[in-house]
């Protein structure tokens, strides 16, 4: 992460039924919408909440290797005979 997708703490509470609440200024810089799903994780003792991508997100972004079928064949044949020992 760089600096400039920092954000000024912003003071928040935990629902009574344990809800996270990000503030909308939270919400907006992360791209969260209604029904976005989250990944929740601790590091070093932080909570860190990524949105995961949907399936159309992924497909409109470009590649970021290309391969072509044959490649794609030829390297799982090399895996299997690699697997087979």
């Amino acid at each position: 992460m760089n600096l400039t997708d920092m954000v000024e703490a912003v003071e928040s509470r935990v629902g009574s039924k344990g809800e996270l609440f990000p503030p909308k200024k939270i919400r907006e810089k992360l791209g969260l919408r209604p029904h976005t799903k989250v990944l929740y994780r601790i590091d070093n003792g932080r909570l860190v909440v990524e949105p995961i991508p949907s399936l159309e997100e992924l497909m409109s972004k470009e590649p970021l290797v290309t391969i072509t079928v044959e490649e794609f064949k030829s390297f799982r044949e090399e895996l299997s005979r690699r697997a087979e020992g």
